[in-house]
């Protein structure tokens, strides 16, 4: 299916201890959702692969109704989708997905996936990537974390957002840039974590 993930990588991406993530992953084991061996990591069977990409699916849904219907910022909703997602209506799911228009990308710029599970390809380029004189749109962020997304926020950075790079330091690669005719410096840890398409 993949390449294998290890206990220890899950364990930092989701905070706990790896002993925890053993448990876990011996009981998905047991009910043929990935595949499990100690010492090797963990990889997902196609039965694991399906479940995971159905929340996927449905967490973003909610993620989208609740910042485009409910007037929810994009750092509150990931906790409340995390609720959301759980619940097993395919009719509601189907419903969510026909009241939004089907939407292709959720607020964070993260593609849904449709009901049969396809992705829309999207452009990965990072802010960091670019150049001195180079004009962008800001399509996705790559750290959803709520700090992050509250930065984003005071810099008045979103999905969206029209950005021209006026200079670039080559001791640490921070940014200047001209966003809504204000100029604003930006570290290169901010720039590598915004998704970015290139416009005229």
């Amino acid at each position: 299916m993949g390449t294998n993930v290890s206990t220890n990588a899950i364990a930092v991406r989701v905070q706990t201890k790896a002993s925890s993530v053993t448990d876990m992953l011996k009981k998905l084991a047991a009910r043929n959702y990935v595949h499990y061996e100690r010492y090797y990591g963990v990889e997902l069977t196609s039965a694991g692969r399906e479940m995971a990409i159905d929340i996927i699916r449905k967490h973003r849904l909610w993620e989208s109704f609740l910042v485009d219907k409910l007037d929810f910022s994009w750092d509150e909703v990931h906790e409340v989708a995390e609720h959301l997602e759980h619940i097993r209506s395919e009719k509601l799911i189907a419903a969510l997905d026909r009241f939004l228009g089907y939407p292709k990308l959720d607020p964070h710029g993260h593609p849904i996936p449709d009901r049969n599970g396809n992705f829309i390809g999207i452009d990965k380029t990072l802010l960091s990537d670019c150049q001195k004189g180079t004009r962008i749109r800001i399509t996705g962020v790559k750290d959803p974390s709520k700090p992050f997304l509250k930065y984003l926020d005071n810099q008045n950075l979103k999905v969206g957002s029209i950005v021209e790079i006026c200079g670039k330091e080559e001791f640490d690669n921070s940014l200047e840039i001209k966003v809504l005719n204000r100029l604003l410096s930006i570290s290169d840890k901010t720039a590598s974590n915004l998704y970015i398409e290139i416009t005229k």
